[in-house]
């Protein structure tokens, strides 16, 4: 082991278990709303689901069809899959014949044109949210926006700043201390959460309707599937969201105030392609700006910095006002095999580390070592499984095999000292079974899922229909939730219908000014 994680790991085991258990953990689940044959549904956000503007439970993403579910933040990984499973039974009650696909990459799709935008009514908030997502689709591509996720927002307990500032001896402020070492847990994921798409990637393949028409540089698997056979999460290379429409925009992760400085500074600087798309045409908004950035959340990263924001605050300002809260994981696939997309194991190797990330050396990114972590997760992306597949470690050479078995070991030794406090063993065991999949790369959920469109000789596209249709039926068959968690839900369904039109009803500027207000608030 390194020899200062091994340090800094030895003096936590000295104060307890207890300085590293009991963070919070949230989960932001999404799924396309897809009709009973697998197509993109082009029918309104359910009334059902209550508003996408302001039920904490249940939004939108890119599309009207583009669901997301939202867990607040728990104490436990069994609460957090709990409230998705949850908040899964509840949508399925208001979808009539609607399915939700059960994949990352996207069902048949039609042409840009035809993916419908969020809508989230008539305020200032809710018409900037909308004109934000057609910004994206010009930009980026309506199709690439269909892409789904799991997103797992992870804070430390509180009880460790102090044992860890005791141990490091260090005389920083309570929040510059945490934003330093969220910051260096931020570049240690970046450099290192490629082991994330190893073992969690379940997008090796997808249906050729994703190319709207196109031939797309790839494999055929099957006569309407596109495939890499040693693919991990097609979604995370450039086909997806590693696009390299952003590979110009350099934003730090070394000081909290550089990377807002950046983020600022993008969201100001004006890009000639954007600027031939306009802002307003034929009396519409195409977009919020013609800037290489609309807003903040538009430069995609596997990890972002947070801190929840006051009501109309920008991230960047609740960043300069408070430091980091918590760190935002965007790098996991939907676990095709999982009815909610996501397991315990998972979240609990990802806190554990998350950890590590934190508790390891974390120097400066300079150009070349992000360069590095760059070229890393593409080619673990679209080639993680391929054996002896060389990465770089500091300009050298490793094979990924190598390598992870490294990492997975520094893993397991968090997860050892998180299970002094849980007792179960689960972390650890949860760490085992990454270990397992490091040895037999077949065992991945990438791997096993070509192994599967094989053996039933189907397109992706027919495999996740199928796939879909089994995941309502298990909704529909596993026990009610508690009582009182659907009410929770009703309730919030019901009442955020009520939220919207207040907020609709108090507006009392053009929206014109309502943008020139927001982005002067930076």
């Amino acid at each position: 082991m390194n020899q200062l994680f091994e340090q800094r790991l030895g003096a936590l085991q000295a104060y307890g278990a207890a300085s590293v258990a009991g963070g919070r953990r949230g989960v932001e689940k999404e799924s396309l709303r897809v009709t009973s044959d697998g197509h993109l549904a082009q029918t309104p956000h359910p009334e059902g689901l209550g508003s996408a503007l302001t039920n904490h439970f249940i939004t939108t993403d890119f599309s009207e069809a583009l669901l997301e579910f939202v867990t607040p933040a728990l104490g436990s990984t069994w609460e957090a899959l709990q409230v998705v499973c949850d908040i899964h039974q509840f949508a399925y009650r208001q979808l009539g014949d609607e399915l939700l696909w059960c994949a990352s990459m996207p069902c048949r799709i039609p042409s840009d044109a035809n993916i419908p935008l969020a809508q989230y009514g008539n305020s200032n908030v809710g018409r900037m949210k909308t004109i934000y997502r057609r910004g994206l689709g010009h930009r980026y591509g309506r199709n690439m926006q269909t892409i789904a996720g799991v997103h797992f927002n992870y804070s430390l307990p509180e009880s460790f700043w102090p044992v860890y500032r005791e141990i490091l001896g260090a005389a920083a402020s309570d929040s510059e201390f945490r934003s330093t070492h969220y910051l260096g847990l931020v570049r240690n994921f970046r450099r290192y959460g490629w082991i994330v798409l190893y073992l969690f990637g379940a997008s090796p393949a997808l249906c050729k309707s994703f190319g709207g028409g196109r031939p797309l540089s790839m494999p055929e698997l099957n006569a309407e599937t596109y495939y890499e056979p040693f693919g991990t999460s097609l979604r995370m290379s450039d086909l997806g969201y590693n696009s390299q429409t952003q590979a110009g925009i350099s934003i730090s992760l070394n000081r909290l105030d550089e990377y807002i400085r950046d983020l600022s500074e993008a969201i100001r600087t004006p890009e000639p392609a954007y600027e031939k798309i306009g802002i307003i045409r034929d009396g519409e908004y195409q977009q919020l700006s013609t800037n290489k950035l609309q807003i903040e959340n538009e430069y995609y990263s596997p990890i972002r910095p947070k801190r929840v924001a006051q009501s109309g605050e920008r991230p960047t300002a609740a960043l300069r006002r408070g430091g980091i809260e918590y760190v935002e994981i965007r790098s996991l696939d939907i676990n095709v095999s999982d009815p909610a997309g996501i397991n315990q194991n998972t979240m609990r190797f990802i806190e554990a580390f998350l950890i590590y990330c934190l508790l390891e050396d974390s120097p400066p990114f300079d150009a070349e070592s992000f360069e590095e972590a760059l070229q890393n997760q593409s080619l673990t992306a679209k080639r993680g499984r391929e054996p002896g597949l060389l990465l770089r470690r500091n300009g050298k050479p490793v094979e990924l095999s190598d390598w992870a078995g490294e990492i997975v070991d520094k893993v397991a030794a968090v997860a050892e000292l998180i299970d002094r406090h849980e007792v179960d063993g689960s972390y650890g065991d949860a760490v085992s079974f990454a270990a397992s999949q490091v040895a037999e790369p077949e065992s991945t959920p990438s791997a096993r899922l070509l192994q599967e469109l094989r053996d039933s000789d189907c397109s992706f596209f027919e495999f996740s229909l199928d796939v879909s249709r089994r995941h309502k039926a298990y909704f529909s068959s596993i026990a009610p939730m508690p009582p009182e968690r659907a009410r929770e839900i009703e309730s919030e369904a019901r009442e955020s219908v009520q939220r919207q039109r207040d907020i609709e009803a108090v507006d009392d500027v053009s929206f014109e000014e309502y943008l020139a207000r927001y982005f002067a608030s930076g």
